[in-house]
């Protein structure tokens, strides 16, 4: 009576195909063998049974009665298991009395994923209201307003400034006239620093060099929690060397130097287009949409004089204004 398919169910879950030769049997009263081999669960879970005058015909067995046959097997298995919770627990209890200084400590996944926007932000108000000393912060430009991620991550900031820690952050230079970042610092009271720079790493929060988060895909959506303690030196290392690269922005901005013509974010872009790269991907690297950089890029070429984009590859390189201080 078995055609050899596998049905990978539960009777709490039976198929579409159980259900209506069961429903058929109840309503005739019996169903044959062969029509059984399409639903060999029936047979599995005693809802149909081999009549005692044709063994080739299967009757139904009562639903309350099945019901009723099922739920005790459920029973007798909640009683089986609390019976090893019990056996479990006497086995252990003299041994959890035994000193276990010796034992490997129970930590966190040293890396775990989060997934969605609002998971993120979760672990990471989490991760800042246990904070007392140190916030490390990488926010490059996305191509969105701040405003909203900014307000809404104001008064967990100011509860760690307030428990005496301490907050640093890197932009890029696109934002150091930002509204919403300057009404930021405005704002916050307290040992807070914010510094700029041409071009930054992606998204880094660093708290307390305990844990980190770092995008895990392009649009963000996705997070890796880091607390594995090489992983979490590395991250702060990096920040530290960027950070001492970075031009003051909070609480004190330094006028940016022109000389020659030649702006600093100019000069950025000088650096970016001799190493070839395209309007768009100098944007990007910037933070900058790519009209402004096709702006900027037209400034300099007027500058120095240049005709087509060779050309002004070559007069970049011959002005040496690359090789110059800022």
């Amino acid at each position: 009576m078995r055609d050899g398919r596998t049905h990978r169910h539960g009777p709490e879950e039976l198929c579409d195909a159980g259900r209506e030769l069961y429903g058929r049997a109840l309503r005739e009263g019996h169903v044959s063998g062969a029509d059984a081999d399409a639903a060999p669960c029936l047979v599995d879970f005693g809802l149909l049974h081999p009549a005692v005058t044709d063994p080739g015909r299967l009757e139904p067995v009562a639903p309350a009665v099945a019901l009723h046959r099922l739920l005790r097997g459920t029973a007798d298995r909640i009683a089986e298991e609390r019976r090893r919770e019990q056996r479990l627990a006497e086995t252990f209890e003299p041994l959890m009395r035994i000193d276990g200084r010796s034992t490997a400590p129970v930590d966190a996944p040293a890396i775990g994923v989060l997934g969605g926007v609002d998971r993120i932000n979760e672990a990471i108000t989490t991760a800042m209201a246990d904070a007392s000393r140190e916030l490390l912060a990488i926010q490059p430009y996305d191509g969105r307003s701040p405003a909203t991620r900014l307000a809404r991550s104001l008064a967990r900031d100011q509860a760690l400034l307030d428990r005496g820690g301490r907050i640093r952050t890197l932009y890029q230079h696109t934002q150091r006239h930002s509204p919403a970042v300057v009404a930021r610092y405005e704002q916050l009271r307290g040992d807070a620093e914010a510094r700029t720079l041409d071009q930054v790493t992606e998204r880094l929060v660093v708290i307390d060099r305990a844990v980190a988060f770092i995008p895990a895909n392009k649009d963000r959506t996705l997070a890796l929690e880091v607390r594995h303690p090489v992983l979490l030196d590395y991250f702060a290392t990096v920040f530290d060397r960027l950070w001492h690269l970075a031009t003051p922005m909070h609480p004190r901005a330094v006028p940016e130097p022109a000389p020659d013509g030649i702006t600093p974010r100019q000069r950025a872009i000088a650096t970016l287009l001799v190493e070839g790269h395209t309007d768009a991907v100098i944007a990007d690297r910037l933070g900058l949409n790519i009209r402004t950089a096709r702006v900027h890029i037209a400034k300099l070429a007027a500058t120095l004089g240049s005709d087509s984009r060779a050309q002004l590859g070559y007069l970049i390189a011959r002005s040496g204004i690359l090789d110059r201080e800022e």
